[in-house]
């Protein structure tokens, strides 16, 4: 996967504020699941989930260390689980300043 393809992913799949941390960590997140039966985007979906951990880099969270990947004003992580296992994709917008 290049970074155009992964422009292209972010694009084609629906994102969700995760209401629950509305006030504390304000972000989006979205599912393999809801992909469907669109195998190209849940093929991509791992991809990206690969690419994040490949090019990605480390920064703690509280206690847990993540791979972050920072694209286009926001920044994708997912909870670290093998790839496989992996269901979730996070995002939140990089604060400047």
């Amino acid at each position: 996967m290049e970074i155009e393809q992964v422009r292209c992913f972010i694009n084609s799949v629906k994102w969700q504020e995760a209401k629950t941390y509305r006030d504390t960590f304000p972000h989006e997140y979205t599912v393999s699941n809801w992909i469907g039966s669109r195998k190209d985007l849940f093929n991509k979906f791992y991809s990206f989930v690969e690419y994040i951990r490949k090019n990605g880099y480390q920064k703690k969270f509280f206690k847990k260390t993540y791979t972050y990947l920072d694209v286009d004003g926001y920044q994708y992580w997912t909870m670290g689980n093998p790839i496989c296992e992996t269901t979730v994709i996070n995002r939140e917008k990089i604060k400047n300043g």
